[in-house]
């Protein structure tokens, strides 16, 4: 009898689709499960550095160079144009005020001066002759006024002896009408004569305050052109240090033309080049200070300059207290400027990690010591060793601050010792 024979329900080829199956769903298991749990790094501590999150006194600085100047510069230009004749002083040299430092020649100018002095002296020569010439005037003025007087007086003693005569009839109206006119005529010659001489006193007042008036204002002339041929000698306005002498004999030098410069040694400033970033905190009265020689010195800035060249604005700043005694002109400092004032802070030592976080995030230590982890942080100011933390960290806290250049996108750090 014949029977049905059926047919095996896991053959092979259901076995090997199966298990493809299977393998498949286990890959994807497996990558679930290892994605999605914190990507771990082995590092070796000893080529980390751990640091301590702390709180204390904060002051947010920020590192700047200064170049040592004098305290004063007075710079030296020519005051008239003309050719190097002479050097007196080289360059470098320690002047006293008013010394001689090179003489200029200029025959036009010189040539200026010899004129205008002939025409002082002619001037001069003028107003003499002038009042020669005015108190020969006034004295034939004063002849004339005494004739009149002598003849007025004479006419009136006259007038006054007819008049009695004729009052007694001893004389006729006839000769008392002559004496009367002759009296009469005197007197108005008399008051003719003296308002003459008055006026001429007034007039020559006048012309004697004009020509004064005249010569003075001809002598300032002269004494301005003087002055400008003394200004030929450069002499040294201060007492200083000659620098940057650029005058050789036989150069040509125009009006208003640099000649060098003369340095005030009496004390010293701080050229302070600044990134343009901080130009809206920088104002006079703010702080910094510097070490030399393991001592510390306070600066102060006096004189900000607001225009901004290649990113940078500059600054003055003035020593506050002591100087040292070993800076020299042209010395660079490195300069610890603050800009803010002393606070309480939570403080983050600064390291190589802020290059690849920007100060978003850290790696914390567990508390074992044996892990570190992603924590977000929040950072604010910061000064040349610290930042200042604002969220995610506390005083105690132990965090790495070297760099995280080989760290990728690592959530977790084992630490091995």
């Amino acid at each position: 009898m014949d029977r049905k024979i059926e047919k095996s329900r896991w053959n092979s080829k259901r076995l090997m689709t199966i298990g493809g199956i299977t393998a498949l769903v286990l890959l994807i298991a497996s990558s679930i499960f290892f994605t999605s749990g914190k990507s771990k790094l082995n590092v070796d501590t000893e080529r980390l550095t751990i640091s301590e999150v702390t709180k204390g006194p904060f002051r947010e600085y920020i590192p700047v160079n200064g170049v040592v100047l004098p305290i004063t510069t007075i710079y030296l230009d020519a005051l008239e144009g003309g050719r190097v004749e002479q050097r007196f002083v080289e360059d470098g040299t320690n002047l006293k005020k008013d010394q001689p430092i090179l003489k200029l020649s200029n025959t036009d100018l010189e040539l200026s001066l010899a004129s205008q002095e002939n025409q002082v002296y002619a001037a001069q020569t003028q107003i003499q002759i002038s009042r020669n010439n005015a108190q020969q005037n006034t004295i034939s003025k004063l002849n004339q006024m005494a004739d009149v007087d002598n003849a007025y007086k004479e006419a009136e003693r006259v007038y006054k002896l007819n008049k009695q005569l004729y009052e007694q009839k001893a004389i006729g109206s006839q000769e008392f009408r002559q004496a009367q006119n002759a009296y009469d005529y005197q007197l108005r010659r008399k008051n003719l004569t003296m308002q003459i001489l008055k006026q001429d006193t007034v007039l020559v007042k006048q012309q004697d305050a004009q020509t004064k008036e005249q010569y003075a204002q001809m002598k300032k002339t002269l004494d301005l052109m003087r002055k400008k041929v003394a200004d030929l000698i450069v002499r040294a306005p201060v007492d200083g240090q000659l620098t940057a002498l650029d005058a050789e004999v036989g150069q040509s030098k125009n009006k208003g033309e640099r000649l060098g410069q003369i340095d005030v040694l009496s004390g010293y400033k701080v050229r302070v080049d600044i990134d343009e970033h901080y130009i809206t905190r920088v104002f006079n009265g703010l702080t910094g200070d510097f070490t030399i020689d393991d001592k510390t010195y306070q600066l102060k800035i006096a004189k900000v300059f607001t225009q901004v060249t290649n990113g940078h604005f500059q600054v003055d700043m003035q020593f506050v207290g002591q100087v040292p005694k070993t800076i020299r002109r042209g010395q660079t400092l490195q300069i610890r400027l603050a800009l803010s004032d002393e606070t309480q802070a939570i403080l983050l030592p600064k390291g190589g990690f802020y290059q690849q976080t920007g100060g978003n995030w850290i790696f914390k230590v567990s508390d074992d010591g044996k892990t570190a982890y992603k924590v977000d942080i929040q950072l604010n100011r910061q000064s040349p060793d610290y930042y200042e933390v604002v969220s995610g960290l506390k005083p105690g806290d132990k965090v790495i601050t070297s760099g995280y250049d080989t760290y990728g996108d690592m959530q977790e750090l084992v630490l091995k010792k």
